[in-house]
């Protein structure tokens, strides 16, 4: 099977999971999912956020998915608990279909790694 068939099996395998846990079977879109391993990176699970930490939690999610490309390295945990990173290598120039391959690529291995999909 080529390697964009299988991650595209393994994506739509992800989605329904992760919508039939998180929205009620409504399919969850590429920023929601990112969104999703934001707070499980921050594991301040049971609040709620304001708009500028959404964004914040979307950051945090991007970096970690990044990381093991060699694009970002985790630095440290501020008092808050929110882990913050440095860039180590700049982001090549992709074109929209490119950069949504490559965090989809991304997420897929996280919960893969997380063993939360095979």
């Amino acid at each position: 099977m080529a390697r964009d068939e299988v991650l595209k099996m393994k994506w739509d395998l992800l989605v329904g999971k992760l919508s039939n846990q998180f929205a009620d079977g409504d399919e969850l879109e590429l920023d929601a999912i990112i969104y999703l391993i934001g707070v499980q990176e921050l594991g301040q699970l049971n609040r709620k956020f304001k708009k500028d930490e959404k964004l914040n939690l979307m950051h945090i999610a991007i970096c970690r998915l990044l990381e093991p490309y060699g694009y970002y390295e985790f630095d440290f945990f501020d008092d808050d608990g929110w882990p913050h990173y440095v860039m180590k290598e700049q982001l090549p120039t992709l074109k929209a279909g490119e950069q949504s391959v490559l965090m989809k690529e991304a997420i897929v291995q996280y919960f893969t790694d997380s063993g939360y999909i095979e």
